[in-house]
C-alpha cells in the first residue's frame, strides 16, 4: 500500500474505533467527546476520547490494518506505550484487524501504562454487538402461542 492510501485509510480506522468507543458509552456516548488524531504530526496515536467535559480522563487510541498474517509486535506496542507517556496518559487502546504477538501481548501486560489490546477476532465482535460498520441483512421473526391471550 502506497503511504498515500495508507494516511487516507488511517482516519477512516481511527473514526471506526472512535465511533466504537462512543457506541460503547465511552466519552459519555457524545461525538464531540472524540478526535481522530491519525497522521502526520499525530504525536504516535491515532485518536483520543474525552472520559468527562474537561477532558481531565482521557483514552488515547492506537489503530493499526495490519494484512492477514501480519501480527503487531512489541517494538509498535512499545512506541505507542512512549507516546502515552509523552501525553502524560495513564491508559491506551491499541486496536489490530490482524493480531498481537505474544511478546506484544506480554509488553503490555507488563507495563505500568494500563494498554488494553484488540485484535481483529475482538473487534469483528465488539462490532457487531454494537453494531458499528455492519448492517442487517435479514431478520427472522419466529411466533409462539400467546397462552395467556386464550386463558380463561
Amino acid at each position: 500500500m502506497s503511504s498515500t492510501a495508507c494516511a487516507r485509510s488511517r482516519p477512516a480506522t481511527s473514526r471506526l474505533i472512535i465511533t466504537l468507543l462512543l457506541r460503547m458509552g465511552y466519552g459519555q456516548g457524545r461525538e464531540e467527546m472524540s478526535q481522530a488524531l491519525g497522521g502526520a504530526g499525530d504525536g504516535g496515536v491515532d485518536g483520543v476520547v474525552h472520559q468527562d467535559p474537561l477532558g481531565l480522563d482521557r483514552v488515547y487510541i492506537q489503530a493499526k490494518r495490519y494484512k492477514e498474517g501480519n501480527s503487531v509486535g512489541p517494538d509498535a506496542i512499545n512506541s505507542f506505550i512512549g507516546a502515552l507517556n509523552i501525553k502524560r496518559a495513564n491508559k491506551g487502546l491499541f486496536v489490530t484487524a490482524s493480531s498481537f504477538t505474544k511478546q506484544a501481548k506480554d509488553h503490555a501486560e507488563r507495563s505500568t501504562t494500563h494498554v488494553v489490546l484488540i485484535d481483529g477476532d475482538q473487534l469483528a465482535g465488539l462490532m457487531v454487538r454494537h453494531a458499528v460498520g455492519v448492517v442487517v441483512r435479514d431478520t427472522i421473526e419466529i411466533k409462539a402461542i400467546d397462552e395467556g391471550f386464550f386463558g380463561e
